[in-house]
């Protein structure tokens, strides 16, 4: 997203977590603009007319103070979803989506060719029964701290006992 945005309608500030993304997306090449870390102005800096790209977490806290009077701005997925823009309390919603469309999924699949795809959220069943059909080995990971009700959080009672040792190897212990 950074990527893309134009640089002659303001200064461009980043959240720490967003800046040290920044610089990795840098040091492997990818074209960004100049941005500045906030951590580096004084509570006093004028930040009227610029952009600050942080990250949701920091959304109705008091990092957020220090800007002053300031329009927010959200971008997700979710922001195609009917009143994810209300509830979010955000003043503008970007629909934009951090998860990989199917094509690119399989071509980077078969681009890096791993002896094993394990699978951690999202639609993880049917890209692995499509992957073990294709001849892959595809293993479903279950990622403790999920949030129960997410749309992506693991499903307990799908998965039986002999699924979870025949995955990770254990005896799962309950």
């Amino acid at each position: 997203m950074l990527a893309e945005l134009d640089p002659s309608i303001g200064k461009i500030y980043c959240h720490g977590a967003v800046e040290k993304g920044n610089d990795a997306y840098r040091r492997s090449g990818v074209i960004l603009p100049e941005t500045n870390y906030v951590g580096s102005f004084t509570r006093k800096h004028d930040w009227r007319g610029s952009i600050v790209v942080a990250v949701p977490s920091v959304h109705g806290t008091p990092w957020v103070k220090k800007f002053g009077r300031c329009s927010t701005a959200m971008a997700s997925g979710w922001m195609a979803v009917r009143g994810a823009r209300r509830r979010r309390s955000v003043d503008r919603g970007f629909v934009l989506s951090d998860h990989v469309d199917w094509p690119s999924l399989i071509q980077a699949i078969e681009a890096c060719n791993p002896e094993t795809v394990w699978l951690t959220h999202g639609y993880t069943a049917p890209v692995a029964r499509y992957l073990i059909e294709k001849g892959r080995d595809a293993k479903v990971l279950d990622v403790r701290g999920r949030n129960v009700g997410d749309e992506d959080a693991f499903d307990d009672e799908s998965v039986t006992t002999e699924d979870i040792e025949r995955t990770t190897g254990e005896k799962p212990t309950t």
